[in-house]
């Protein structure tokens, strides 16, 4: 039996997770680069965009979830070098993700003042928010495309890739943030829809550019034509993996957006704190959400391959590393705390300040159940085609618990606004037994791939 130390696993999984990782980064820069520029132009201008930005974070969850559901496929049918299963199960997350993005988009040019006053009742808050999801109906849509196609590269282990389009992406997001909420280089100064116009603009930039990697890469292209392919056993496979995931991330996503709502609805300061807190914590979290998003790639070509002892293997140090990383990730939250207050001090109301300081405090323990949960469930689980288990989990914990207990505190108890949060991340920690337990009894680690696919499969998906 080899020595822990001397595993391959921790080289593996290093070369994947130094990219994942500085995607993530960047990722959550944009974030913070809109929180900080938008703090020049007011309180206001950082709660509106925080509400309005609930339904890009939702709808990038269902891209993610369907994301998940082609890696979960692509990286195990990649461990056995089957390239056309790969193209066509690409082509079915496809035709989710461009229907799905087009119904946003839609929704965004028609009724963007309905969206908003889901989250507040704020008359300013609204018309700010309307402004900035109408205009960004544009990234919607690219989005579709840009976040399956990635997904696919990074099941193949081409997530060097993936980085590089989002880091010009990202940079471009910035710079054009920059122009536009100020009006430099002589562009109209536009505050909050510039941020929207900056977005739009670098996502369509990103989608360009994965028509010119595809057009270089010789297994993993972007075709349209990809949607087109049928195959009845990957087209039912599909659906029983990634609609689950979908769900899963959709639960989860909405569930954070009500919290989100419910914070909304105790004011402008709770929500302000609350949106300078959550870039803070999103920083916190990139080492433990890119060991997930590694881990689940790496298990499952491992798992594809037939060698399921050695996953298990790997999904034991997959978690250890996890919990170290959820420490650091707490510590850093901790470590910001002093800054991040002497930013928001120049701005901030003094109850907004309050509400904040005390959010970093819970967000630099909250991390640890995040980061577990996240590595046990959208990595090594659906690495083995369990993505049943999550979505049970947390329906039952977010909105049989969580959100119940959000509105219950906020609206018929009235708690104060810190005793809310506080009882609302108390989430993650009640998974804890469940997940721990579902993950020691192993019955996630499955083989979830076909032979002769395209030889007895010809019947239309």
């Amino acid at each position: 039996m080899k020595k822990m130390g001397k595993s391959p696993f921790y080289g593996q999984i290093g070369r994947l997770v130094a990219p994942i990782v500085l995607q993530n980064l960047l990722s959550a820069a944009v974030s913070s680069a809109d929180v900080v520029m938008l703090n020049f132009v007011g309180q206001s201008a950082i709660s509106a965009v925080s509400l309005a930005s609930q339904y890009a974070s939702v709808l990038f969850m269902v891209f993610y979830g369907l994301g998940t559901g082609a890696t979960m496929l692509c990286a195990q049918y990649f461990g056995k070098k089957d390239y056309q299963a790969i193209e066509a199960v690409q082509g079915i997350a496809l035709r989710f993700s461009v229907t799905i993005s087009a119904l946003f988009a839609l929704l965004a040019l028609l009724v963007p003042e309905g969206m908003m006053r889901i989250f507040t009742n704020d008359p300013e808050l609204i018309a700010l928010g309307a402004g900035y999801i109408r205009i960004l109906s544009v990234c919607y849509l690219c989005w579709g495309v840009t976040e399956v196609y990635i997904s696919v590269l990074r099941s193949v282990g081409r997530v060097i890739v993936g980085t590089v389009l989002n880091s010009v992406a990202v940079g471009l997001n910035v710079l054009l943030n920059a122009v536009f909420i100020f009006g430099w280089l002589g562009a109209p100064k536009m505050g909050v829809n510039g941020v929207a116009l900056a977005t739009s603009l670098s996502r369509l930039v990103e989608l360009g550019l994965c028509f010119v990697v595809s057009l270089r890469s010789e297994h993993v292209k972007l075709k349209f034509s990809a949607v087109f392919v049928r195959s009845k056993a990957l087209f039912s496979d599909f659906v029983r993996l990634s609609i689950p995931a979908l769900a899963n991330d959709v639960v989860w996503g909405v569930a954070f957006s009500v919290y989100s709502a419910i914070l909304g609805h105790l004011g402008s300061d709770a929500v302000a704190a609350n949106s300078l807190a959550t870039v803070v914590r999103n920083f916190g979290t990139i080492l433990c959400f890119g060991l997930a998003s590694a881990g689940g790639v790496l298990l499952g070509q491992k798992i594809g391959e037939g060698r399921l002892e050695e996953a298990r293997a790997d999904g034991r140090r997959l978690l250890w590393l996890t919990v170290a990383a959820g420490a650091i990730g707490g510590i850093l939250v901790l470590a910001a705390r002093p800054f991040v207050m002497r930013y928001a001090g120049g701005n901030f109301s003094a109850t907004a300040l309050h509400y904040l300081s005390v959010m970093l405090l819970i967000n630099s323990y909250y991390i640890m159940g995040a980061a577990v949960n996240t590595t046990l469930i959208a990595g090594a689980f659906r690495a083995g085609g369990d993505s049943r288990f999550g979505l049970i989990c947390d329906a039952i914990t977010m909105w049989v618990y969580a959100v119940p207990l959000g509105l219950f505190a906020a609206f018929v108890l009235k708690l104060p606004v810190l005793w809310v949060y506080f009882l609302l991340c108390t989430d993650e920690f009640v998974k804890w037994p469940w997940v721990l337990r579902h993950y020691a009894a192993g019955r996630w680690l499955k083989n979830i791939t076909r032979d002769d696919l395209f030889q007895t499969a010809k019947t239309q998906g």
